[in-house]
């Protein structure tokens, strides 16, 4: 049998971590390292546990009295105006909220050059296991750009990271460097402060659903969904989809119902290639009189959206560029999805 820590450790045990965590960032701050990273990341996965629980947390009222700007049928603001109140009152009129430079251009090239140096290092790390296997590929420079990440016993990852591969995309977990980088950009944005105050606890990520995207031009369907088909319903999320592209014109964008739905509409009927994903049909009687959209995402822009929202990936053989992208899906711990790995902001 487990022993179950007493209080008083759990307590040492949480003031221990969270004091880490402090100090890893700070340090890694003044002097990037490998070592300092991964680290970081297992101590934000163990941390969760030791989470306060958050006793009739909810997510933020919306702001009252909002007049949304719509653009391509969805509501829109610009990065300085944002608040927690704007989100969920855009979230609940239209479903989503699309911010105009979220990040600036010199944010959204560093991004982009840290997918490009992951993309590349998880080649050289299929090579090292070949050649050399994992010690020696945990001493070479590239390994702070990839390093599998593995979780705590008790939670799996399944076949996910293939999945990924096969999908022209990386769990930015799996990047001990772009990861740091992505959290610091949200702490200095006070992107992490935002969700906290929507969410009404600090928020934590899921590993699984953190994604660095690298999608090549191509032309083609892709499968309509809303994330709580396979999440659950009964959770509170805030997804930050970042595009580092010129998305929904040359490069691949999103296809998004441009209205508010409250349930998780039906899946795996014809048409649909996966039990949970949704038909093209229903996805059009979904959006009703607001329609289905395609928005141009300039770099730096983000779509704001929960798990109810319905979309897919949109691409065209017209394109021409690839799309890079950056999702992040953030939830309350009180209300954490099974399946997924937490890593706590």
């Amino acid at each position: 049998m487990a022993r179950i820590p007493k209080p008083g450790r759990r307590r040492r045990e949480a003031r221990s971590l969270f004091r880490e965590l402090d100090e890893l960032t700070t340090a890694n701050r003044t002097a990037a390292d490998p070592q300092k990273e991964r680290r970081l990341l297992r101590v934000r996965h163990r941390a969760f546990e030791h989470l306060k629980p958050a006793n009739g947390a909810h997510e933020v009222a919306p702001a009252e009295g909002v007049e949304h700007r719509l653009e391509q049928g969805l509501p829109v603001a610009d990065a300085a105006e944002l608040s927690a109140g704007q989100v969920r009152a855009a979230i609940l009129d239209h479903g989503s909220l699309h911010v105009r430079g979220l990040i600036d251009t010199e944010l959204v090239e560093r991004l982009k050059a840290g997918i490009d140096h992951t993309f590349d290092a998880s080649v050289a790390y299929g090579e090292s296991q070949e050649n050399g296997g994992e010690d020696a590929w945990s001493g070479q420079p590239e390994a702070a750009w990839y390093q599998p990440f593995r979780p705590l016993p008790g939670y799996s990852l399944g076949g996910g990271r293939n999945w990924n591969r096969n999908n022209t995309a990386i769990w930015a977990a799996d990047s001990p460097r772009l990861m740091f980088e992505l959290i610091e950009s949200f702490d200095r944005l006070g992107l992490s402060d935002l969700v906290g105050t929507y969410l009404g606890e600090r928020p934590a990520i899921s590993m699984n659903k953190t994604v660095l995207r690298r999608v090549p031009p191509r032309g083609g369907g892709a499968d309509w969904h809303q994330d709580g088909a396979f999440l659950g319903d009964d959770i509170r999320s805030l997804n930050v989809w970042l595009s580092l592209s010129d998305c929904g014109v040359t490069a691949p964008g999103m296809d998004i119902v441009a209205r508010r739905l409250d349930e998780i509409v039906p899946t795996g009927t014809d048409g649909a290639n996966f039990d949970w994903s949704v038909a093209p049909d229903v996805a059009e009687r979904a959006a009703g009189a607001a329609g289905i959209v395609r928005p141009h995402f300039q770099p730096g822009d983000a779509l704001l959206f929960d798990h109810l929202n319905l979309h897919r990936t949109a691409a065209e053989e017209t394109m021409t560029d690839p799309r890079y992208a950056v999702e992040t899906w953030f939830f309350a711990p009180s209300s954490y999805p099974d399946g997924q790995v937490p890593i706590v902001l």
